[in-house]
């Protein structure tokens, strides 16, 4: 069977055989068998990156997060060290995949989306350069975000202001909230992202991420300050539902983490040989995401929870949802 992972289009585009499609999860009448594979496959919705982020909160939760006592005030020191891991998983995590794929392009650009690399001497990014440009609105905005909106919760649950479930005496309730939070998280970016495309916020905030049309893992978490507000807000969801700080925590650490995967700009990432007939590779997906970065009207959100099958904004990247994307433009034009 001949290679096609480096067989481009004519504006140097890759496009993946396995084109995207919506989870079975949702299907009617119910798909059990095809549902179980996409929760618990070896390639699927919870391994291996949906568990690597909720292990990852699980171990900032019990290693790098101050004690309930002493959030119960709030003080600069232990929200200083709040930031300080937050900004030490994207350099961790963002800056890994960078270095790996962009810097000493160890790959190639095999399975690379797009054939062109990340931008250099471009004026519509901070310095000129795409990659300082996405750290800086990342570790900067986004950490401050990020850490405010999880210390301010933090506190509360310290001071059981917000509803306060502990995992010793309801597990099984705490367990399926953990399974939970990441539907929550899916949801919740549709309705955000979708509100962020509304024409007076897309001039005031999200212009700024969507400058990234080639996207790189930075790319990802580079908002502006109103965005990152927006975006980062699920973590309120749990000032509602009663929650432990662990799911709170869950809910916007894999917000923060999970945009570097999505924004990587590969289809896979190849771990072991580069020779094709041996290489090793698992799948990064993300391809539905980097078709709203093409065409921004499609693909708010993701194909986990697929709210845009049913608001009519899906494109799987074939020529017939293509064709479907631009009449809709077309019937757009014309109401207008």
């Amino acid at each position: 069977m001949p290679d096609t992972s480096e067989v481009r289009d004519r504006r140097g585009e890759w496009q993946p055989d396995a084109l995207p499609r919506p989870s079975p999860l949702f299907s009617w009448p119910p798909r059990l068998a095809a549902a179980l594979r996409y929760l618990f496959g070896r390639e699927g919705f919870l391994f291996p990156y949906n568990a690597i982020y909720v292990g990852i909160a699980t171990l900032a939760w019990l290693y790098l997060t101050p004690s309930m006592e002493r959030m119960e005030t709030l003080a600069f020191d232990w929200i200083a060290l709040v930031y300080l891991r937050n900004v030490g998983l994207m350099v961790l995590v963002f800056g890994g995949l960078h270095l790996r794929l962009y810097v000493k392009r160890a790959q190639g650009t095999r399975y690379k989306y797009s054939d062109k690399w990340l931008a250099t001497r471009d004026k519509r990014f901070l310095f000129g350069n795409q990659t300082l440009d996405n750290a800086f609105w990342s570790l900067v905005s986004g950490g401050i975000v990020w850490t405010a909106y999880e210390s301010i919760t933090l506190w509360a649950f310290a001071n059981r202001i917000i509803p306060y479930v502990d995992w010793r005496e309801r597990p099984v309730y705490c367990a399926l909230l953990l399974l939970a939070v990441l539907f929550l998280r899916e949801a919740h970016f549709y309705v955000t992202h979708r509100l962020s495309h509304w024409k007076p916020l897309y001039k005031a905030a999200h212009y700024l991420h969507h400058k990234n049309v080639n996207v790189g893992p930075w790319s990802g978490m580079s908002m502006h300050p109103l965005e990152h507000m927006l975006y980062l807000s699920g973590i309120f969801l749990h000032w509602i539902i009663p929650s432990h700080p662990l799911h709170a925590m869950a809910h916007i650490i894999v917000s923060g983490l999970a945009p570097a995967k999505g924004h990587a700009g590969f289809y896979k990432f190849v771990v072991g040989s580069s020779d094709t007939e041996h290489e090793k590779a698992i799948r990064a997906g993300g391809y539905f995401h980097y078709l709203h970065h093409r065409y921004f009207t499609v693909n708010f959100g993701t194909e986990a929870v697929p709210m845009d099958k049913w608001f009519g904004s899906f494109h799987d990247g074939s020529s017939e949802a293509h064709d479907a994307m631009l009449e809709r433009r077309k019937r757009k034009r014309n109401v207008m």
